[in-house]
């Protein structure tokens, strides 16, 4: 067990820190300022003094000095648990495990909370079991709204709905309860607080931001996290509280078009200002480690900035932490790949996010160092960065008092935490003849998705993109209905639950659940903000033209075009993705047995409100601001106000929400994957990029126009993916539907060829020049396929060495009776 000592002076910490680094080897004792930034600008900030107490330095530098440059090495790269066992410790060393988006103990996302405990262990104890340092891992996860990955966790709503609440308190209060369900399952690091400031809502990950305006993000990162961690003046993180990681270091939310992972093309007056708001907060509150961003700044990859990983975030903002990349994002480098990218360590990445390139990073990483292209000093600075980060964490201490105790999972504590949370980040944007609250006794129609938790839950639950989920998978919950149906039974009334909106006993009020299906990252990125889905308006209208108030209870990740359906109710509810504590929307909603409102509305948009589906961003303060509702805006019931009939637009400008590639372009949110034994690479332009282990390689080449289509070059098995969304394509809608391209087979037996949609696939033919496939949907679920929740539209694998031109991916209507022959 190690305590580090008591806090010292300033002058002696700064003298020891000197004197190491100095130690460590030229250029690492101080950084200059490089071309790309001026210093002068960026404000200044400091991680607490007690991060390089003495003793801390000493223990740091001792255990350095008896590691072996593959310990060293193994330090700087994290694996995740879907792609390493406790055994491969035996041999390679490594300093961290994660459980990314879809993975789970033995691959079951619905594994139990002791399983998760179980699986924490066992790599625990194999890192200890090696020879040598013996130095402990970190197991890290993404906790963003609650310790989402497991089933029975407390979920919190999204950020978005929590930058609605304007309150820094309770944001500290679920940072602290987050980390005490994520700490009694094993896990020591949460990827987060996000401090993210969207301002293009087509983004995907625009409900992970708190709000379009710095100051949200900059009152809130500094609580969220002293929330996870605590406060550092002891030493180390006490029992119950784990590592922080503010993320993504820089402007993810600042991209052009709001396209993930995409280039920030913005001045550094607009990089610091705006998009660098929560990083000093959350740095002198004493995050442990900091993500670097998938995404560009004026055309430079930031996992490769020095500027902005070194000479700024040690320089001015003081950062004493660690840096981590994000999901193989040192692969999207120049003259990198996943698994080999020196220019990315020696920029400032101190541990690889590597969650399936992992051994052949570590052999490559090792080389690199030994031939000199990675500095020692370089490498050393990184370990001692993580080690000093693993005893602010407590991970060398043998206790863990907390682990374990799993009762805490989804406790009445935290559960009325959340169901707070939901009361405080509802937006009331239209409240006409004062619908609301509703009335002691009366009759209640609660339509649309009000029992579907997961919707309400949004993407990052159970799984990445979120989808797939059921009632069962959240025991402990309160899904909207259910919240509905015994807050108005409680004052003597009565509710009935019908989806469709469908009555026999007329209702004195309806209330009607609806909004975005789950998703997460570039899968969810929009090319417009119109809200698509026609079903739940067609079921407003229709309680509408039978004279029955209506209430609207919108669950959304952002802010969307939804002007006919606020004017098709009496009352329109923001409720963003409120989580697992469906309930505390009918504390709000349903007045007491004496009329009386039980909670007043207090949430105010975090987020501007669109006018028309494809206006331009509208955040406060920018040029031509012309919203629907502007940034803070919230009505409540101690003001009562009337929402004029809005203005519609029949169809959002370039709506063509079935064509996949289309005019040489991959069509938002659509995009392509590429995919080999080493993993999946994202192509971000969708034009030209290679998978992990260059098997497939992708480059445009001329179809029927210039550069419209894409040329696959397969040199062994592999996989071309066009994903985006899950939809469902089971219904009516979709019967008489095909999936429909032109190809041409110029290289390579047509026979190792599969079209996939969904699980099911078909096989591809061949035969000179171009062809077009038209293959029916049912094709897909006769082979195996399921039509809900499809989020892969368009697969091509080959078994063998192919070359295949594509173009014109969509969705078309067909009257084809047969399915490509299968033998």
């Amino acid at each position: 067990m190690h305590n580090p000592a008591p806090r010292r002076g300033v002058a002696a910490i700064a003298a020891s820190l000197a004197a190491l680094l100095t130690a460590a080897g030229p250029g690492l004792a101080q950084t200059s300022p490089a071309p790309g930034v001026n210093i002068a600008s960026w404000p200044v900030a400091s991680s607490p003094e007690v991060m390089t107490d003495a003793t801390t330095l000493a223990f740091v530098e001792d255990l350095l000095a008896r590691m072996t440059l593959e310990e060293k090495v193994g330090q700087v790269i994290q694996a995740d648990i879907g792609s390493i066992t406790p055994a491969d410790l035996a041999t390679y060393p490594l300093g961290s495990i994660l459980a990314g988006g879809n993975s789970a103990p033995a691959g079951d996302e619905r594994a139990p909370a002791n399983a998760w405990v179980e699986l924490a262990r066992a790599f625990r104890a194999a890192a200890e079991e090696r020879p040598g340092a013996r130095v402990p891992l970190m197991f890290g996860i993404d906790a963003v709204h609650g310790h989402n990955n497991v089933v029975g966790a407390t979920l919190f709503p999204h950020n978005i709905g929590l930058g609605a609440t304007r309150n820094p308190d309770l944001i500290e209060r679920i940072g602290e309860a987050t980390a005490l369900e994520v700490a009694a399952t094993g896990a020591d690091w949460t990827f987060g607080p996000t401090v993210a400031v969207p301002r293009d809502d087509r983004w995907g990950r625009t409900y992970e931001g708190y709000g379009e305006d710095p100051e949200i993000v900059a009152a809130y990162a500094g609580r969220m996290t002293l929330g996870l961690q605590g406060a550092l003046g002891e030493g180390r993180l006490q029992a119950g509280r784990i590592a922080g990681s503010a993320k993504h270091y820089l402007a993810d939310g600042g991209t052009l078009n709001g396209k993930d992972q995409g280039d920030a093309l913005i001045s550094e007056r607009e990089l610091i200002d705006i998009h660098a708001a929560g990083y000093p907060p959350a740095i002198n509150a004493g995050v442990l480690t900091i993500m670097a961003s998938f995404s560009s700044w004026n055309g430079v990859k930031h996992t490769a900035n020095p500027d902005l990983l070194t000479d700024v975030l040690r320089g001015p903002l003081g950062f004493d932490g660690f840096v981590v990349g994000d999901w193989n994002a040192h692969g999207q480098i120049e003259g990198c790949t996943n698994e080999s990218c020196a220019a990315a360590f020696n920029a400032g990445i101190d541990m690889f996010m590597a969650p399936d390139s992992w051994r052949p990073l570590f052999h490559n990483t090792l080389a690199q160092v030994r031939s000199g292209e990675i500095p020692m000093a370089r490498l050393d600075e990184a370990v001692r960065r993580i080690l000093t980060v693993k005893v602010k964490a407590g991970v060398f201490e043998a206790e863990r008092p907390v682990e374990g105790r799993v009762d805490v999972l989804g406790s009445s504590d935290h559960r009325a935490l959340a169901r707070e949370a939901v009361r405080q980040s509802l937006v009331l944007l239209k409240n006409n003849g004062s619908i609301l609250p509703i009335r002691p006794g009366a009759r209640v129609l609660v339509a649309g998705s009000a029992d579907d938790i997961g919707q309400a839950a949004g993407g990052w639950t159970i799984n990445w993109q979120g989808t797939g989920n059921t009632r069962a998978d959240f025991p402990s919950a309160e899904s909207i209905w259910e919240g509905l149906q015994a807050a108005v039974e409680a004052t003597g009334g009565t509710a009935e639950l019908s989806p469709a909106g469908a009555f026999e006993t007329r209702p004195d009020v309806a209330v009607v659940v609806f909004g975005e299906e789950p998703y997460a990252e570039f899968q969810g990125d929009l090319s417009d903000l119109d809200f698509r889905p026609r079903e739940p308006l067609a079921v407003l209208r229709r309680l509408q033209a039978d004279g029955i108030p209506t209430v609207a209870v919108f669950l959304s990740g952002r802010p969307l075009y939804v002007n006919p359906e606020i004017n098709a109710s009496d009352a329109f509810v923001a409720a963003w993705l409120p989580g697992s504590e469906g309930g505390g929307i009918a504390d709000v909603l349903v007045a007491g047995s004496d009329g009386a409102p039980r909670h007043d509305f207090r949430g105010r948009l975090s987020f501007s409100w669109p006018r028309s589906p494809d206006q331009g961003p509208q955040n406060r303060g920018g040029q031509g601001y012309d919203p629907q509702f502007p940034y803070g805006f919230g009505l409540t019931y101690a003001i009562p106000a009337e929402t004029p009939t809005l203005t519609e637009v029949t169809e959002a400008a370039g709506a063509g929400a079935m064509r996949f590639l289309a005019d040489g372009r991959f069509v938002t949110p659509w995009s392509l994957v590429v995919r080999d034994e080493g993993g999946e690479a994202r192509i971000a332009d969708g034009a030209r990029g290679v998978s992990p282990r260059a098997v497939v390689t992708v480059t445009p080449v001329d179809g029927q126009g210039q550069e419209s289509a894409r040329l696959l070059r397969f040199t062994g098995p592999g996989q071309a993916i066009v994903t985006g969304p899950a939809i469902d394509l089971s219904g009516p809608d979709y019967s008489n539907l095909a999936l429909r391209f032109r190809y041409r087979l110029d290289a390579g037996d047509a026979s190792a060829l599969r079209i996939g949609l969904g699980n099911g696939s078909v096989r591809l033919s061949g035969g000179p020049g171009w062809r077009t496939a038209l293959i029916p949907l049912t094709c897909f679920a006769s082979a195996g396929g399921r039509l809900i929740g499809v989020d892969r539209v368009w697969i091509l694998e080959s078994q063998a060495a192919a070359v295949v031109a594509v173009e014109d991916i969509r969705l078309d209507a067909t009257t084809a009776a047969g399915c490509p022959a299968d033998d």
